[in-house]
């Protein structure tokens, strides 16, 4: 039995309730972190990053909600409908993708944020290790220029740091990261979660942190997998989760609210995972 987590982007709020959501389903008694594959895209490439670094979960919780030991974020606005623009449904649906990858990849590239090397130290403080893990971690980023999906992985000959700096800049928001000739932008504008990259694996447990109105490339994913044969469960953040998080998933002040949200989420999530899992199945 292959099994495969799906890690979606959300922003640091996503990321305090995805690690505090596999918390409580670790404490609860299932552990996901043996997957044969994690797929990481924006917040969730930082989550995979972390979960398979050999850093506990727990002290990835407490990274979330203690304020002492919280990595610095840099605070950011986010607009409900620039980001129903960048990550909704209209992209992944175009009739040329790549066309509507590279529209906003212009505007990435045009737009005015903090530089890449402030960015870059945030990315180096989220990560309690920098070196690629033994795991199959797949990290996705699209090509500013092309508009081409690129997934890193350890083989790709990118630093870690770099790989999920490029996946979680959101264009508008964040600068486009430079890695050797390219510039690369968030891959949460190819798909927010990618969970077709979990293809070929008998369970798949996705992470859906942001659900964007009007997005449905999540929902056909699933049912091509589930096509495949994959037995597929969907975590989204429940209604204490939605408000926790707030209206502004780049908030960072709201980091411990979310991640305990989650823990308590995961928990209540625990047995439904658990029979995803294959507990006891073998």
């Amino acid at each position: 039995m292959t099994r495969a987590v799906v890690l979606g982007g959300g922003g640091v709020a996503g990321i305090a309730w995805e690690t505090g959501l596999l918390h409580g389903l670790s404490e609860s008694g299932v552990d996901v972190l043996a997957a044969d594959r994690f797929v990481g895209t924006s917040a969730g490439s930082t989550v995979a990053a972390q979960i398979t670094s050999g850093t506990a979960l727990a002290d990835l919780f407490r990274r979330q909600v203690d304020p002492a030991l919280q990595a610095p974020e840099i605070p950011a606005e986010v607009d409900a409908d620039v980001l129903a623009e960048l990550f909704g449904e209209n992209v992944p649906a175009a009739a040329d993708p790549a066309a509507a990858r590279r529209r906003i990849g212009e505007l990435a590239l045009s737009a005015r944020t903090v530089t890449e090397a402030e960015r870059i130290k945030v990315i180096e403080a989220r990560l309690p290790v920098h070196d690629w893990p033994a795991a199959g971690l797949h990290i996705v980023a699209v090509d500013a220029v092309s508009g081409a999906e690129r997934v890193f992985t350890a083989e790709s000959g990118v630093s870690l740091v770099d790989a999920v700096a490029a996946s979680c800049a959101v264009p508008g928001t964040w600068p486009p990261v430079t890695i050797h000739d390219a510039r690369y932008i968030d891959g949460g504008v190819r798909s927010a979660e990618n969970a077709d990259l979990a293809a070929g694996f008998d369970r798949v447990l996705v992470l859906q942190a942001m659900e964007v109105p009007g997005n449905t490339d999540l929902a056909v994913q699933v049912a091509e997998l589930r096509e495949d044969g994959a037995h597929v469960l969907v975590v989204k953040p429940d209604a204490a989760a939605i408000e926790a998080i707030g209206p502004n998933p780049l908030d960072p002040a709201v980091r411990e609210a979310a991640a305990h949200a989650g823990h308590g989420q995961g928990a209540r999530a625990a047995a439904e995972v658990a029979v995803l899992w294959g507990h006891g199945d073998r």
